[in-house]
This record gives C-alpha cells, sequence and structure tokens, in this order.
C-alpha cells in the first residue's frame, strides 16, 4: 500500500458565538480537511485546525504547509508513520495542525486497511470517554448562567475561562460554585493570562471553592515560574502551551513544574505524538488530558479514540463540537449523550467527507 494523493480544503464551521479567551476572541470557526488516497482504494481523512496565536497557523498556511509536504509523502506506505512524521519534520519546522491534519488521515487509513474502528487500533477497550464544557469569560453572573445551563444538559466536569482580572476570575468561579454545588469538578484556564504573583495570591481561595485543576496560569515561557507555583500550591497545575513537543514535556518534568499536561492534537501534531508525550508523562507520574482548540467531529473523534486508548488521560476538554454547527460534508465520527462521547464501530474513525 503507498500514498497516491492528497487533498486539502478548508470548510467553514460557524461558531455559535465568539470564543472569549485571555488571549484574544475567536470569530471564525474555519478549518482544514486532508483527504489522503492510497493505491488499494482506501482513503483517510483528517483535520488541521490551527489557531494563529496559539500554534501560529491560518487556514491558508496549514493548506499551503500540506502542498509543501505532498511531494515528500507520495509513495511512502501509510503505515510509515515514524518515517512520515521524521519526513515531515525535516521538510519543515512546526506547523503542527497540518502535520496533525495528515497523521490523522493516516491512522484513519491503518484502522481502515485493519478492519477495526481507530480506538481498538490505537489498543482501547471501552467505545466510550467523558469531557467537560467550557465557559468562556463574561461577567461572572452570566458566567454562572453558562454553568448552570451545562450541567443542566448532562455535564459533570467544567472547564472555566479566566485571566483577564484576578479578582473576577474568583468571583466567577464562587457564583458558579454555587450555582451547580459540589459534586460538579471544576478546572479554571487562565490561558497565560496571569502572573506569578496573581497565582500565588488567588489559588488557595481557588482550591477552597473545589476547583480540581488550574492550566497555565502565566505565560508559555516561564517554566521555573511554573514550577514555583506547584511548590505553593495544593491545587493540580497543568500546562497547556508550555507544552507542544515531547521535548516540552521532559523539561516541564524535569522542573517537577506540573501535575497534568494538556495534549492537544493541533498543538503536538497528531496521534504519534500525542501519545509519545503522554507516554513521557506517564512514565514520570504525570497525569495527561487531551484538549481540543475549534475542531470539527473529525478531530474530536481522534482524540477521543486516543483518551479512550489511553489509562493515562484523567481529564478530556473536547468540546469544541458544542461551541460550533458543524458542517453537513462532515459526516460520522463520535456521538454526544451530555458529556458522553461515543465513539463509532466502523472502521477507521467512521468518518465520512464530501470531498
Amino acid at each position: 500500500m503507498i500514498i497516491t494523493d492528497i487533498r486539502a480544503e478548508k470548510i467553514g464551521l460557524e461558531l455559535n458565538k465568539p470564543i472569549v479567551i485571555s488571549m484574544g476572541t475567536i470569530t471564525q470557526g474555519d478549518t482544514v480537511i486532508v483527504k489522503i488516497t492510497t493505491d488499494t482504494g482506501i482513503c483517510g481523512y483528517g483535520e488541521g485546525a490551527g489557531v494563529s496565536f496559539v500554534t501560529g497557523e491560518t487556514p491558508e498556511s496549514v493548506m499551503g504547509t500540506i502542498n509543501l509536504l505532498r511531494p515528500h509523502l507520495l509513495g511512502i506506505n501509510p503505515f510509515s508513520i515514524d518515517h512520515i512524521h521524521s519526513t515531515m519534520d525535516r521538510v519543515i519546522v512546526r506547523n503542527s495542525s497540518a502535520k496533525a491534519a495528515l497523521d490523522i488521515a493516516l491512522y484513519d487509513i491503518m484502522a481502515k486497511a485493519q478492519g477495526l474502528p481507530l480506538y481498538r487500533l490505537l489498543g482501547g477497550i471501552r467505545n466510550t470517554m467523558e469531557t467537560d464544557m467550557t465557559i468562556m469569560i463574561d461577567s461572572p453572573e452570566l458566567m454562572a448562567d453558562q454553568a448552570e445551563d451545562i450541567v443542566s444538559r448532562g455535564f459533570s466536569m467544567l472547564k472555566v475561562k479566566a485571566g483577564i482580572n484576578p479578582y473576577e476570575d474568583i468571583a466567577a468561579i464562587r457564583q458558579i460554585r454555587e450555582r451547580v454545588g459540589p459534586g460538579i469538578d471544576i478546572k479554571v484556564d487562565a490561558n497565560q493570562g496571569w502572573s506569578v504573583g496573581d497565582s500565588t495570591r488567588i489559588l488557595d481561595e481557588l482550591y477552597a471553592l473545589g476547583v480540581s485543576a488550574v492550566e497555565q496560569p502565566i505565560p508559555y515561557w516561564d517554566l521555573d515560574g511554573l514550577a514555583y507555583i506547584r511548590s505553593k500550591t495544593r491545587l493540580k497545575l497543568m500546562a497547556d502551551e508550555s507544552c507542544f513537543t515531547p521535548q516540552d514535556a521532559i523539561s516541564l518534568i524535569r522542573r517537577q513544574a506540573v501535575d497534568i499536561i494538556n495534549i492537544k492534537l493541533m498543538k503536538c501534531g497528531g496521534l504519534y505524538r500525542g501519545m509519545q508525550i503522554n507516554t513521557i508523562a506517564e512514565s514520570a507520574g504525570v497525569k495527561c488530558m487531551l484538549g481540543c482548540m475549534m475542531e470539527s467531529n473529525l478531530a474530536i473523534t481522534a482524540g477521543a479514540a486516543l483518551v479512550a486508548s489511553r489509562s493515562n488521560f484523567v481529564y478530556g476538554d473536547l468540546d469544541s463540537v458544542f461551541h460550533h454547527k458543524g458542517n453537513p460534508r462532515i459526516r460520522g465520527g463520535a456521538t454526544a449523550s451530555g458529556g458522553i462521547l461515543t465513539l463509532s464501530e466502523k472502521p477507521g474513525l467512521g468518518i465520512e467527507v464530501d470531498m
């Protein structure tokens, strides 16, 4: 089996409303879908949904990178995943969402060739996983309204965006906890918005409010700051923007800077690198969460398959499909009931795309 063609196309995803976080506001949900065809007639689908202020990519740059990589991948066996990643990294550095799109399509092909759903190809024995739902930055009252609505829809885990004003963040968490009660898991994501001083001042208050973990409180480059904060709090500390690569995971672990690493397929370059990061973390006793950007159900299904196949993932944050209207050209994949995602038993991702 060899790769005979690679095509990429931008597909629109209409957001339900703008996504507001400390680093900026997302108003467009466009994504890039890739189709890899083989000489056996088996084709695979992948997705690259970069965010400019996180991965440095746009849909146009993702398509440009895929077109750049295309001639270097034609004629290669899609099962040669290590060789393919080495080739991509040699041709162009970073551009992780573009590489993720190709990686996911390759795993779709491999699973289809074996007649297995992707989660089983990856070693999983269960076809379900639980995701949280994210509350975007707004007034504390409106954030509490969001929380109450989300819990009423069957979610038992919330992730609350923060990082613009630490005192309003505390007020929002307090109102959310009052509304949803003690039984709902709450994580807080500051998206690099706090300082070390802010963090050490307010984390005890968050702990008292029953917050289970705080994600990326300070700028991604300040690993020593993360280690200092971790030494001063009982809360679990999670890295997101500080960890793109397996090498980043090693640096965080060496500094004893985190309890949890948020792996995102769009940050790390797909399932292959995501599994490497998880293995490094697990070997050091560090847990993982699988997060997302603004992907369609295609990449969300790939991420859910990874979570379902690895016990070291203690959280899933695969909620982007609840923040946009989807696209009728992308069909199948994981289905949702409240916060539970159920994976398809069809071979591969169980996804069909009109392209």
